[in-house]
C-alpha cells in the first residue's frame, strides 16, 4: 500500500469487476486476505491451511463480485465478504476433513457451523478494524519524524508516563504531548478515510 490517501471504497469495488485490475487487487488483498487469515487461525485451522482458505476466499470474490454488485438487495460489501468467509470455510473443513482436535474432522466441521455467525461477524469486524489501525500507523509513522512518532508509541500503547519518555528522548514533556496530539490527529484522519471506504455502498 502507498503512503497516498486511499479511494473510496464503492471505486474500489467497482474495480474488482476487471481481474487485470492489479492496483484495485492489490489494495483489497492488503486489507482483507490478513484479516480473512487471521479469522480462520482463530477457527481452528493451521497456518497453511488458512493461507489456503484465503486464496479460495479471494478467487470467489473474483468470480461473484460482479453479481453481488448488480444485486438490488446486495447489502454491504462487507457482509457479503464475510458470509463468503463463513460458507467457504466449513466447506473447506468438510472437504479436507480437517483434524486439529483429536476426535477427527467432523468435530472440527460441527463446531465451526455451531458458532453463531453473529459472533464470527463481529469477530470479523474486530479484525478488519484491527487491520485498518495496522495500515493508518505505517502511513502516519511514515509521515512524522521518528522521536514524533517515538513519544506517540511510547506513551499511548506502551504506556510510560509522560515525563519518563521525554528523559528518554531528551525533549520537554511538553514536546511529548505535542507529539502524542500530533500523531492521534493524524491517525484519526487516516482511520476514518478507511472507514469511509467500509461504508461500500456500490
Amino acid at each position: 500500500m502507498t503512503s497516498s490517501s486511499p479511494e473510496t471504497r464503492a471505486s474500489l469495488i467497482l474495480r474488482l469487476r476487471d481481474a487485470a485490475d492489479v492496483v484495485a487487487w492489490d489494495e483489497f488483498t492488503e486489507v482483507y486476505a490478513p484479516v480473512v487469515f487471521r479469522v480462520a487461525r482463530r477457527q481452528g485451522l493451521q497456518p497453511a491451511d488458512a493461507d489456503d482458505l484465503v486464496q479460495e476466499v479471494l478467487c470467489a470474490v473474483a468470480r461473484t463480485v460482479t453479481q453481488w454488485i448488480e444485486r438490488d438487495d446486495r447489502g454491504s460489501f462487507r457482509a457479503w465478504l464475510f458470509r463468503i468467509a463463513r460458507n467457504m470455510s466449513i466447506n473447506f473443513l468438510t472437504r479436507r476433513r480437517y483434524q486439529p482436535w483429536s476426535r477427527g474432522g467432523d468435530l472440527a466441521v460441527e463446531r465451526f457451523a455451531a458458532i453463531e455467525a453473529s459472533d464470527v461477524s463481529s469477530e470479523f469486524d474486530m479484525e478488519y478494524r484491527r487491520e485498518i489501525f495496522t495500515r493508518a500507523s505505517e502511513i502516519v509513522r511514515g509521515r512524522v519524524s521518528p522521536t514524533t512518532w517515538k513519544a506517540f508509541y511510547r506513551t499511548s500503547v506502551e504506556q510510560q508516563s509522560v515525563d519518563a519518555v521525554a528523559q528518554q528522548l531528551g525533549v520537554s514533556p511538553g514536546s511529548v504531548y505535542i507529539a502524542r496530539s500530533r500523531v492521534l490527529k493524524r491517525l484519526r484522519s487516516v482511520v476514518e478515510t478507511f472507514q469511509e471506504r467500509s461504508d461500500d455502498d456500490v
